[in-house]
């Protein structure tokens, strides 16, 4: 009697790539080989594109591919191709487009007509496969096998019909699925071993907005939930959800300065490697000044920073920086300091987390800025993951030991009701306030560490001033109380003492 110790263990196929590095990563690799996979999506949400990606790939390996359309001329596919710059001279294409004849003579009369189509449709892909022997096959699209099956149970036994046709001919199949039979069906999906479905969003202002999910992989475990994508000439490029734990590497212990020392005395000797610090105030109050020091001050140690700004454009940011004796202009030539202007009406988060993992993995970069807040809130869809995806964010870059800058705006100018519209402030590790306030006819600025973690810092409210081309920050404000609600009490001594 055979035991299950006496079986022979399952062997493990490598996975096939799809040439597209996001989805291999999602993929754990690609597909596995022989196998039927189900690629759903509405029209236009790039299933075409992504299955001739992966029929490319399959050329590029040395395979024979087959391409059978029931739903587009090879003309359209050919003109996709062209579009993207591919060439789809080695790809095997049939064209099988239903006969729709009007004239009486070509009518069924002893057969429905669904019943003769099938039959045929079906023996000419089966005729196609048994001669060009391909090892990966497209079929576009399931629709139309949908309408030729004329009910739900002929439909399944056609999918297992072909499920079992292809399975002992090495052969790895994508079945496109448009969506638009009426009561969606799981019947394609309970039957094949993947399922991918890639979704359009249409926000209300802006570009719209792709992204997929694989809900089903039989035996893989594939990184789940929503994955942003764009297409681009060139075809589909996926940015996988990012997951911080899977990014640990060796914390570091040192502190970055400023190059102020008032300021990195306030800090209690900078900012720590590896931590996020939130610069939040009203407009205008120095934030981004303040975040550039760090990055000058990084870029002079030969450091790399990466700065995502919002809300100004880059030759503003240069041009301020020099008024303030921060010329980082030289910097942002030799690539030392990487500036990337963000339009959040044409970009997705998952292709901005993307981008600065590019910056913190592919360059190197020490010193990450996102300016601001605000403007990231706008890049987002859907405000109620903000938090949960700045979270992820910054413990990812924290574990790079990369020193992570965040600039929050507060609503209005001055008083104590000025807030943000997003509340990063228990994420950050440190937090600096930046405060607008009145005295002797003069408008003033403050600047306090409200909070840090692991480490000492002063707690006292210093003045803030950006002029005389630099920052600079002034003694403790001791002869004044209340200076965060923006109209302080001088208790003794003269104002002018903060000087």
């Amino acid at each position: 009697m055979r035991t299950l110790s006496d079986s022979p263990l399952p062997r493990i196929q490598k996975p096939i790539p799809t040439a597209i590095s996001g989805l291999d990563e999602i993929l754990r690799g690609g597909l596995t080989p022989n196998r039927l996979y189900l690629i759903e999506g509405v029209p236009g949400s790039g299933k075409t594109t992504l299955a001739l990606q992966i029929l490319l790939a399959g050329i590029t390996r040395g395979e024979r591919v087959l391409y059978v359309t029931l739903s587009e001329s090879e003309e359209e596919l050919r003109s996709i191709a062209d579009s993207h710059g591919w060439s789809m001279d080695s790809m095997n294409i049939r064209e099988l487009a239903p006969d729709e004849s009007l004239e009486p003579d070509e009518q069924y009369t002893m057969f429905h007509p669904s019943e003769v189509e099938l039959t045929e449709t079906t023996s000419v892909i089966l005729r196609e496969v048994e001669r060009s022997q391909p090892a990966l096959v497209v079929f576009d699209s399931l629709s139309e096998m949908r309408l030729l099956s004329g009910n739900a149970l002929r439909y399944r036994r056609q999918i297992l019909g072909f499920k079992q046709f292809f399975a002992g001919r090495g052969c790895t199949v994508l079945l496109l699925d448009d969506m638009t039979s009426v009561g969606h069906d799981l019947q394609v999906q309970s039957i094949a071993h993947a399922s991918i479905r890639l979704e359009q969003l249409y926000p209300l202002y802006g570009a719209e907005r792709r992204r997929l999910i694989v809900s089903k992989y039989r035996g893989v475990g594939f990184r789940g939930g929503y994955h942003d994508f764009v297409i681009r000439r060139g075809g589909l490029e996926v940015f996988p959800r990012l997951v911080a734990s899977e990014h640990q590497i060796e914390r570091a212990t040192a502190r970055i300065g400023s190059g102020l020392s008032e300021l990195d005395a306030l800090l209690g000797g900078g900012i720590e490697r590896g931590s996020s610090t939130l610069i939040v105030g009203p407009a205008g109050c120095g934030k981004s000044s303040l975040a550039t020091r760090f990055v000058l001050s990084a870029a002079r140690r030969g450091e790399r920073s990466a700065l995502f700004i919002f809300d100004e454009s880059i030759s503003t940011l240069l041009t301020r920086s020099e008024g303030l004796g921060m010329d980082i202009r030289q910097f942002v030539e030799d690539g030392t300091i990487s500036i990337q202007q963000v339009d959040p009406a044409e970009l997705s988060p998952g292709e901005f987390v993307h981008t600065i993992r590019q910056s913190v993995e592919a360059r190197g970069a020490s010193v990450v800025v996102i300016d601001s807040l605000n403007g990231y809130l706008n890049a987002m869809p859907e405000e109620r993951f903000l938090t949960i995806q700045l979270h992820e964010l910054t413990t990812y870059l924290g574990q790079r030991n990369v020193a992570t800058l965040l600039i929050g705006a507060h609503q209005g100018l001055i008083g104590g009701q000025m807030v943000t519209p997003v509340d990063a402030s228990y994420l950050a590790d440190a937090v600096v306030l930046l405060r607008y306030y009145e005295t002797a006819g003069e408008v003033r600025q403050a600047i306090s560490v409200v909070k840090k973690r692991g480490g000492h810092h002063e707690r006292t409210i210093r003045e803030f001033r950006m002029e005389h081309g630099g920052i600079h920050l002034g003694p403790p404000l001791r002869n004044f109380r209340g200076v965060l609600t923006g109209v302080p009490v001088l208790e003794n001594g003269s104002p002018e003492s903060t000087h």
